[in-house]
């Protein structure tokens, strides 16, 4: 198997990460401290083609596969990983909705501007009372003429506030569980269409986080992506590229956690000598580097069989689980390893603590993310 990249490649791997250390690392434990987006660096992403890339040139897209996704996923997620959930999501769920499953009216009215950066998007699956069983939602939507009236809570909506448009999920015929899901392209700014406060986070705090409440919000017909019923497909076939795109953050949180934890244990000295020249210090820098460049391959190659357009779905899963418990393993370690000075804010370490910990929560649960790979392997797959 051919491990080296294209000159394309590596020239954009490059470009990502001069671009996090220049424009998103300086000023990144502010943003985190004060809960603001970095809206100029998003802009600036935009320009380098980061908010489109998988998409086809036609719709303003950069035209690049996934693996340049990912490697760009790294670089950016390395220097902020708010960023970097930023431009997954407008990658990996919104961009490539409209891609595979949206129209070529959608795709010129919608994606144009998302792919190129002029609007920003967000994804709308859960609910308050449905997590991991996505098709126990509550929200609904009833045709009526040229219409169709939503009306429910999303919550957990990540650039919820910021984007300019949203793909939401509604029951559309009851009674049949999943089956009876749909997808809808919603603009900010329609009647009945309000946005919750902004959620206190723990982790990834340059990044928006809210509700979306419809309450009798009529959403043209034509916005409706695919057919009645299409909506849970189209949502779990979406999150299979979506977990390559947040295994890809986690691989950023934990090969920063990994250049930090060298750096200080070089620096640091006890008892006479740099804390790295320690066994202890050397065996959790080894574990961290094994488990980060494990991680790596894992998506790689998930990002490889997307790009043949084979099936990825277990090899997603596998990534996206892997490369979270890496994240908050090696953030551990680098804490435990820069001792009281790591659990002080203004070194940077502990906010990779805690932007780790949500890799393995959303866009499926580590727990989901193993169900998937056993049912795969049971099935022989």
């Amino acid at each position: 198997m051919n491990f080296d990249l294209t000159e394309e490649q590596e020239l954009l791997q490059k470009t990502a990460r001069e671009f996090g250390e220049e424009h998103l690392a300086p000023g990144v434990i502010e943003r985190d401290d004060k809960g603001e987006m970095p809206k100029e660096q998003i802009k600036m992403m935009a320009e380098l083609g980061f908010l489109g890339m998988m998409i086809p040139e036609e719709w303003n897209g950069a035209g690049m596969d996934a693996v340049s996704y990912v490697l760009a996923m790294e670089e950016i997620s390395r220097a902020d990983a708010s960023a970097g959930v930023i431009m997954s999501v407008n990658n990996s769920l919104v961009c490539q909705i409209f891609m595979d499953w949206g129209n070529d009216f959608q795709r010129e009215k919608y994606l144009k501007k998302l792919a190129l950066g002029e609007w920003l998007g967000a994804f709308s699956l859960s609910e308050p009372q449905s997590g991991s069983d996505a098709s126990n939602m509550r929200t609904h939507a009833e045709k009526d003429g040229d219409d169709y009236v939503l009306n429910g809570t999303k919550n957990w909506v990540t650039n919820g506030i910021s984007s300019d448009v949203v793909i939401i999920f509604a029951v559309t015929t009851k009674g049949i569980g999943y089956k009876g899901v749909s997808a809808f392209i919603v603009e900010k700014g329609l009647p009945g269409f309000s946005i919750g406060k902004k959620e206190d986070k723990l982790g990834i705090r340059g990044s928006d986080t809210c509700e979306l409440y419809f309450d009798e919000c009529k959403v043209p017909a034509e916005n409706l992506i695919g057919k009645e019923g299409d909506g849970f497909r189209i949502a779990m076939k979406t999150l299979n590229g979506g977990r390559i795109g947040i295994a890809s953050q986690a691989l950023g949180i934990a090969q920063a956690s990994l250049d930090k934890s060298i750096e200080y244990a070089k620096e640091r000295k006890q008892f006479g000598k740099p804390i790295g020249s320690f066994g202890a210090i050397q065996s959790k820098l080894a574990n961290m580097a094994i488990n980060v460049e494990a991680s790596r391959l894992l998506i790689l190659k998930a990002a490889k069989l997307k790009d043949e357009h084979k099936p990825y779905a277990k090899e997603a899963a596998m990534a996206k689980q892997f490369a979270s418990q890496t994240a908050v393993d090696a953030s551990r370690e680098c804490v435990q390893i820069y001792g009281g000075y790591g659990y002080m804010q203004e070194y940077g370490v502990e906010r990779l603590m805690r932007d780790a910990k949500i890799t393995q929560i959303y866009e499926g649960t580590s727990e989901i993310q193993e169900l998937v790979i056993a049912r795969a392997i049971m099935e022989g797959k």
